[in-house]
């Protein structure tokens, strides 16, 4: 990994103790010396509205925007409420689309992590945010799924308790990494 890639980390939960951004938090710790990761939240981002969806959309979905254009790649960390994705991803990704053909996601390079204090990491989730980034255009890295069960025993205080988790998941997040290289060449090639 190089320190020149700028990643985006994506909560898709509000709950101000989320286990999503306690991930991204262990991430971002262990990334510090490889890649600059920012984590950030969907609290200030409306329920997407067509109506609002203009050429001066509302400020909270204006700023998601830029910040995933800005970023080389972005990671998506989810819960999993009733079988899948949270409103609040879900959202993000409505946001993220648009307009239609040229929103921020598109040909953008992401990863997909879930958990879940249960035993199977939220894994259900999974499937739902991969086909919702792939019709957004999204470019989502090919690794198996990415999740993190017993979250709560798997990470605490902003890192990972374990090597065999934390070494899980940067292996996703090298995959994610692959993927910007990809398309770094393809930009280059073009």
């Amino acid at each position: 990994m190089s320190a020149r890639f700028k990643l985006l980390g994506i909560s898709g939960s509000l709950r101000a103790a989320s286990f999503s951004t306690a991930v991204l938090e262990a991430i971002k710790a262990a990334l510090a010396d490889k890649a600059e990761l920012t984590v950030y939240r969907l609290n200030d981002v409306p329920l997407y509205n067509q109506d609002e969806d203009t050429a001066t959309p509302p400020a909270g979905a204006a700023a998601l925007r830029a910040a995933i254009a800005e970023a080389d790649g972005v990671i998506f960390s989810s819960p999993e409420y009733n079988f899948g994705t949270s409103g609040a991803m879900k959202n993000a990704i409505d946001w993220g689309s648009r307009p239609y053909a040229k929103g921020a996601l598109l040909g953008k390079p992401v990863l997909v992590v879930t958990s879940s204090p249960g035993s199977t990491g939220g894994i259900r989730a999974q499937a739902q945010l991969r086909e919702s980034l792939t019709a957004a255009g999204a470019r989502v890295a090919v690794v198996p799924h990415v999740a993190v069960p017993a979250v709560a025993e798997k990470v605490k205080d902003g890192a990972f308790t374990d090597d065999k988790t934390k070494n899980f998941v940067l292996s996703g997040v090298e995959a994610l990494i692959t993927e910007i290289r990809f398309v770094e060449h393809l930009k280059k090639g073009a």
